[in-house]
C-alpha cells in the first residue's frame, strides 16, 4: 500500500467506528483462521470452524470495501 493509501486506512480506522469495528473482525477472523491453518491435522469440527472463519472474513472485507467506496476523494 502506497503512503497515500495508509494514510486514507488510518484516517478511515480513526473517523468511521463502523469501519474500525468491521476492520478489528476482519483481522480476528484472519488471526483465528491463521492459527488453524497452521496445525498439521485439523478435527471435522476445526475444519468447519476454519471455513466458517473464512467467509466471516471475506464477508468483513466486502463490507469494508463498501465503504471504502463511499469516499470519491481516496
Amino acid at each position: 500500500m502506497n503512503e497515500s493509501g495508509g494514510n486514507f486506512l488510518k484516517g478511515l480506522l480513526e473517523g468511521d467506528s463502523e469501519f474500525r469495528r468491521i476492520y478489528e473482525a476482519h483481522r480476528n477472523y484472519e488471526k483465528r483462521a491463521a492459527k488453524l491453518s497452521k496445525k498439521i491435522y485439523l478435527t471435522a469440527e476445526e475444519e468447519v470452524e476454519e471455513k466458517r472463519l473464512k467467509k466471516m472474513k471475506l464477508t468483513q472485507k466486502d463490507r469494508m470495501e463498501e465503504i471504502v467506496l463511499r469516499y470519491p476523494d481516496r
